[in-house]
């Protein structure tokens, strides 16, 4: 295992930078995009529903992008993905903000979420080219930490600019955010080949072979079961709040700040995790922390005060940073010619389920207290750290006798 890696370095290789203060860029201004478009579709139509669906549109549709287009990392030029990649999200920006009918602006950003594994697996691949080590590790690191920034800022700041310039000039900000990210990875980026995978199959047939042998590999196919299941059960039981909080009657505006403590929580643990913990402490480290993410949504079979709701949650947003101690292993596991697609999976894989979560355990109110349900996600969460201990453990190679 190599040296504990620093931020100061990781940031010092010039690719890496580019990829990351790009996102980052990208990450606020999808945010901002979110909420703008959230308010601007329920102010039109009046329905809460399509307001609340505005939120978590671009999650399904990523399955689709995942398994049809998920070769195109390992295929194209990694520049000219990127590149494209914000160029289409700021087209998007632009023509929402112009205005389009309420099913139209749905349907395209549901277009853009498909396309999503695509972006995300070339900046995976870039990335992982780029450092290696635990370097790699704190690299993702930084991209969770902006990740969770802009959901601090940009939920707040987002609704603080929607409400100084209205919906439409937000959008119009939101598109020349993409621009100029397009313009700066197009600038700052080495023109790299593409990385050489070659094959005589069609795109879509390539992506789904691609796809399957990846996960036939039982090693990977593990670590990514590792990284998808902890974050959907908890989602779930966290998509149960607002109902909750409605019941138990706290006051206006208390679910939106106890929400908030999430992400507070998750910046505070990939912190803590990414500079105090070594290389191998963090793997180490993997079960506890799914615990420190589970154990919390048991509290909510009880009837809590807000404050004690908000503690909660901002605990259980410092166990995400269970995906830290992932991320060696998988770069590791994974073959050269494969890891665009790899991370495109992983991606895919995690807002999928993300999107599943919320609708298994909203199922589960129609026959049990939306608490109980709460703290079963809970406990489904902690029963995932068992199986990890188990999963992780590192195989003993039996040797052959000759």
């Amino acid at each position: 295992m190599s040296e504990r890696a620093t931020f100061r370095q990781v940031l010092a290789v010039p690719i890496y930078r580019t990829v990351f203060l790009t996102r980052a860029l990208a990450i606020g201004a999808d945010t901002l995009r979110t909420v703008a478009l959230s308010v601007l579709v329920f102010t039109t139509t009046g329905s809460a529903l399509l307001g609340a669906l505005t939120f978590g549109i671009s999650f399904l549709p990523q399955v689709v992008g995942g398994l049809v287009l998920g070769a195109l990392p390992d295929l194209l030029p990694p520049r000219l993905l990127i590149v494209v990649g914000y160029t289409l999200e700021a087209v998007a920006a632009a023509l929402l903000a112009v205005g389009l009918p309420v099913w139209a602006s749905l349907l395209l950003v549901a277009g853009i979420g498909c396309l999503a594994p695509v972006f995300n697996g070339t900046a995976g691949r870039l990335t992982a080219d780029a450092l290696s080590g635990d370097a790699f590790v704190v690299g993702r690191g930084l991209f969770q930490l902006a990740n969770s920034a802009a959901q601090i800022i940009g939920m707040a700041g987002g609704g603080v600019a929607v409400a100084a310039i209205g919906p439409h000039a937000a959008l119009a900000v939101t598109a020349g955010c993409h621009a100029v990210a397009a313009v700066w990875a197009w600038v700052a980026l080495p023109a790299l080949p593409a990385p050489g995978r070659t094959s005589e199959r069609s795109l879509v047939r390539q992506s789904f072979h691609g796809a399957r042998e990846l996960l036939v590999d039982p090693t990977i196919r593990r670590l990514m079961i590792a990284n998808w299941l902890p974050p959907a059960f908890v989602i779930g039981g966290e998509s149960l709040l607002i109902p909750y909080a409605t019941l138990r009657h706290f006051p206006d505006g208390a679910a939106g700040v106890i929400l908030g403590c999430i992400p507070a929580g998750m910046f505070a643990g990939n912190l803590v995790v990414t500079r105090a913990l070594a290389p191998r402490t963090r793997e180490r480290a993997v079960a506890p922390l799914v615990v420190v993410l589970g154990m919390p949504l048991l509290g909510f079979a009880f009837d809590l005060h807000p404050v004690v709701a908000g503690v909660l949650m901002a605990v259980m947003g410092c166990g995400f940073a269970f995906g830290l101690g992932l991320q060696g292993r998988f770069r590791d596991a994974l073959p050269d010619d494969s890891r665009g697609q790899a991370f495109g999976l992983l991606s895919t894989g995690l807002m999928t389920l993300q999107g599943v979560g919320p609708l298994v355990f909203g199922v589960l109110t129609e026959v049990m207290p939306v608490g109980a349900v709460m703290a079963l996600a809970g406990a489904a969460t902690i029963g995932v750290a068992g199986w990890l201990t188990v999963a992780l453990r590192p195989r003993v190679k039996t040797p052959v006798p000759s």
